[in-house]
Formats: structure tokens, sequence, C-alpha cells
């Protein structure tokens, strides 16, 4: 599996969830991700299951890139990453290889490595997240880096993870039938609490709380503002909240933030937890930015949300927002009237209030990880000549 990785937390746990799904199902299967993640470390991964960092990047707001932490040129390190995938996935010689969201990777570096699979005969799978921007957007963003010949020449197989009545991810956009017939819906992909690892206990508050989330964080900080000046204005709000900031949310954010609870006994503020399967669990309900991991959580578990989407530099999450709004699965609030602290009081009273996901019926919702798992079996199943190392080094 490949994920670029330049910046938050969805496309590694995304890719992540399915890795130990598959692993989990066959004994036999052994799962290698490809991943720019910083943080990845912080992660525990199953038996069979292991990643490959290469040099991260991060983009900067004018759209170019930089190295995370090498201090040499961004063309050389961007060039490092590709020698790295291509020759990782040549030794590795997979039966199946899934790219996660980007097309050809970042800046193109996983297109090499997409004709060397396509030439030996690996089948290749893009996996799409059930919404990917605004049409307006998505669109000359892929003709520019010439997406669609990449989807009819490259990819055997799109799995989309979602479902064609809530979303299709390339709605508005000019398609080719032959890449259309390549699309499968899988519906969502199902999280479950990992066993495995420490288990944050709360010290300030008790459960039930409102778990509070803005993702990585990088991007979260007019979200978390929100919140808190709701607790700051309203001393009585009926549960407390358990704030978990992220760990792209830049330190001096990080530091404000914590100050600010440290005068408030009804908030409890954590930085980062590689379980937050087990942090909602106890969540009376669930206050989110809403990217496709978190409402994988939030109809996991069966929780009540409310999503505060952005809507720069994507419009994402403001999309999957007003879409799941309006099936009755969440309450969405948008920032774009301004951030009004009464407004946010209000939410947060009644959020608690609000239908359970689970009272409106959605066929199939959370069937992705056993469809992901049905369509993998499919391509792995097929018989392929496993080569030898004096072939995978050519």
């Amino acid at each position: 599996m490949y994920s670029h990785d330049t910046f938050g937390l969805g496309h590694l746990r995304r890719c992540r969830a399915i890795a130990h799904h598959l692993v989990e199902r066959h004994k036999d299967l052994t799962v290698l991700i490809l991943t720019g993640s910083s943080i990845i470390g912080s992660f525990d991964f199953r038996s069979r299951v292991d990643f490959v960092r290469v040099p991260g990047v991060i983009k900067l707001r004018n759209g170019d890139y930089t190295p995370l932490q090498l201090h040499i040129d961004i063309d050389e390190t961007l060039a490092l990453r590709e020698s790295i995938i291509r020759h990782t996935a040549s030794m590795f010689d997979p039966d199946l290889f899934i790219v996660d969201k980007e097309p050809l990777g970042l800046r193109g570096e996983v297109a090499d490595t997409l004709r060397m699979m396509r030439d030996r005969g690996v089948p290749t799978v893009l996996g799409l997240r059930d919404v990917m921007d605004d049409p307006d957007l998505l669109e000359p963003e892929w003709e520019r880096k010439n997406v669609m010949p990449a989807l009819t020449d490259l990819y055997d197989d799109i799995w989309v993870y979602g479902l064609p009545q809530i979303h299709d991810p390339l709605a508005g956009i000019r398609v080719p039938d032959s890449v259309r017939r390549k699309m499968t819906y899988t519906g969502y992909l199902r999280r479950e609490v990992s066993l495995d690892g420490p288990i944050y206990q709360t010290v300030k508050i008790d459960a039930p709380y409102i778990l509070v989330t803005p993702g990585g964080g990088g991007d979260g900080e007019m979200m978390v503002d929100w919140v808190f000046r709701a607790y700051e204005s309203d001393r009585k709000q009926p549960y407390p909240a358990l704030v978990v900031l992220g760990p792209f949310m830049p330190s001096d954010v990080q530091a404000d933030f914590m100050e600010r609870a440290s005068s408030l006994p009804d908030v409890e503020v954590i930085t980062f937890d590689a379980h937050m399967e087990s942090l909602i669990t106890n969540a009376v309900g669930v206050v989110a930015m809403g990217g496709y991991n978190t409402f994988c959580e939030i109809m996991s578990f069966d929780k009540r949300a409310l999503i505060v989407p952005r809507t720069k530099p994507r419009r994402e999450q403001y999309i999957r927002a007003i879409r799941f709004q309006e099936l009755g699965l969440v309450s969405a609030l948008s920032a774009d009237g301004g951030t009004d602290t009464d407004q946010m009081i209000t939410a947060l009273r009644h959020l608690p209030q609000q239908p359970k996901p689970s009272e409106v019926v959605v066929p199939g919702l959370m069937d992705g990880l056993d469809n992901v798992d049905r369509l993998a079996r499919r391509w792995i199943a097929r018989p392929r000549r496993a080569l030898t190392l004096a072939e995978k080094r050519a």
C-alpha cells in the first residue's frame, strides 16, 4: 500500500485499518505500507503489517513543498522518495498494489512504480475516499496532474470507500466510461477499539464527556477555540469536554489552549492519542471537523456528532458534513457566517439530545472492510509467478 502523507492523519489511518483487517482475515498475507507520515511510529501495527517511511515533506501555504527534516533541496527529496518507493516495491514484489487517494502520488512519485507493476502483471488499485473536493477545484487539479490517462492505463480497479447514494467522489467532472466501469463502492470502513497499547485515563474530568477532535490538528485552531469560548462563557455545560488537539497543531497554539484549559475544571486537553477509538467509546457526543476517518469512527461507535467543517483549501469536509446532515446522521455548524459563541453553546447543549446515527437506516453503510477484503481476495487469487531475487533487482 502507498500513502503520500504530507500532512494530517487521514491517509495513514485509512491504510492501517485496511491492512489490519486483511491480515486478520488471511493468516498467510503480509502488508507493507509505504508512507511519508512523520508520526507513523506512534501507531501500533499487527503482526504481518509493517511500513517503510520515505523522507517527509510538508506543503507550504503558497502550494509549494519543502522537506520536513532533511536539509536538502526539495527536488532531491522528491527524487529520493521516488527511488525508495520504486525499489521497495520491486523487492517486495507484491501480489496487489493499492494507492491511497493520490493517483500518481506526490508530484507523480509513484508513476514509475505503477508502470513497473503493470509490466510485471501486478494488479493495481486506487482507493478513493467518499468525497474528494468540489468539482470546480478537483477537475483542473487532475487535468494539471494528467490523472485521467493514469486511471485509464495504470489502474485495474478503483475502490470508493463510501456509497453512491451518499456521494460520488467524481461527480461533476468528465470521466471516461472506461474509468467509471472500474469504480466499485465498498461502503465506509468500520473501526474497532484496539486492544493493543495503553488506554488514556482522564485526569480532570469523568466520562461521559464530549470529545473534541480536529483530527491532525494542523488546521483545527478555529474549531477548538470556538468550543473553548463556549465553555469559558457557559459554566454550566451539562457535560465536560476532552479536547485532543492533534499532533500537527503548532506548538504555540497547543500551549495557549493548555493554558486556557488550566482554568476550566470541566475541560481536559491532550495533544494526541494513537487510540482514538478508545476515547470515542466513552463520549456522549463528538465535535469534529469532519475528515473521513472521524466520520467512520462516529458511525462505527454510533455517536452523536456536531461537525464543524473547514471550507479551505478543500471543501471535502463541508460537502461530507452537509450530506450526512441531510440524511440525519449528524448535525453541522458552518463557520462561514462567523463563530458566534452563543451559537456553539446552544449546539453543545443540544448535542447529547440528538438522535443517534443508528436511528437512520442506510443499507451497507459500514460494510467497507468486508467488501475490500472480498475485492482484494479476487485479485490476489489470480495466478502469478513469483520473481527470483535476481529478477527483482534487475
